[in-house]
């Protein structure tokens, strides 16, 4: 409920036409589709150290779909860290995974945070 009234006070805010709507709304969708893919890939390849890798590809990849892919990554991003400080992880972790995220919203290459070893697969 809360990200449909942030959604439709942001575009009200904005003053956005209908077309871009259209477009954010389609943006985000994929966004939140490339994030889940990178989500699916790491728990998949079960890698050591790669926790770092796929923050950033994540979010590389929802980024490159237009201002709805950053919204979107950013949204899921910080809900999963804010998730992960309410379970006890440690502030250290959350913020190294919070500038990976940054570091792919930003454009940046996610390899950057690639282990050595990890199946070009991914």
């Amino acid at each position: 409920m809360k990200l449909s009234i942030s959604i439709i006070f942001c575009f009200l805010i904005l003053g956005v036409n209908s077309r871009e709507w259209l477009t954010f709304l389609k943006e985000a969708g994929q966004g939140s589709k490339d994030m889940w893919r990178a989500y699916s890939d790491m728990k998949e390849a079960n890698y050591k150290n790669s926790d770092k890798y796929f923050h950033a590809r994540g979010n590389y990849d929802a980024a490159q779909r237009g201002p709805g892919g950053v919204w979107a990554a950013k949204v899921i991003s910080d809900a999963r860290e804010n998730y992960q400080k309410l379970i006890g992880r440690g502030a250290e972790d959350t913020e190294a995974d919070q500038a990976a995220n940054r570091w792919g919203r930003s454009g940046n290459d996610p390899n950057h945070f690639r282990p050595k070893g990890l199946p070009d697969k991914y």
